[in-house]
């Protein structure tokens, strides 16, 4: 088992940067991949970046390609995912999520999810 907890979220002005963190609970976090989604009321949750468990491989979806950014600091046990020139439409809640045997762009990848972080991003 292991616990997810995400933080960094706000309200937040459109353009500039943001950090989201996702500290998790096992020591052996190294060993999992981790992915961060998002969702707006009413539509589906869906896949934002994800990293492997080296922090060798990243996956971005087309909507935030060369905007965010998904890193990972083993010793510390946690995920980053900065957000830079921020828009109106990322406003979401953003989750992570973790699995210790796989990775990929979709929810049923992942085994263990963190409760969510609010972000609002004004025009």
């Amino acid at each position: 088992q292991v616990q997810l907890v995400e933080s960094g979220g706000g309200l937040v002005q459109a353009g500039g940067s943001l950090r989201l963190s996702c500290a998790a609970s096992k020591r052996t976090f190294s060993g999992f991949a981790v992915g961060w989604f998002r969702q707006v009321p009413g539509k589906e949750r869906d896949f934002v970046a994800a990293i492997s468990w080296n922090g060798e491989s990243t996956s971005y979806a087309d909507s935030v390609k060369g905007r965010f950014t998904i890193s990972r600091d083993n010793a510390k046990n946690t995920v980053y995912l900065e957000m830079n020139s921020r828009k109106p439409e990322d406003t979401a809640v953003y989750y992570c999520a973790a699995d210790s045997s796989k990775w990929g762009r979709t929810i049923a990848t992942y085994d263990y999810w963190g409760q969510g972080t609010q972000v609002t991003v004004s025009s």
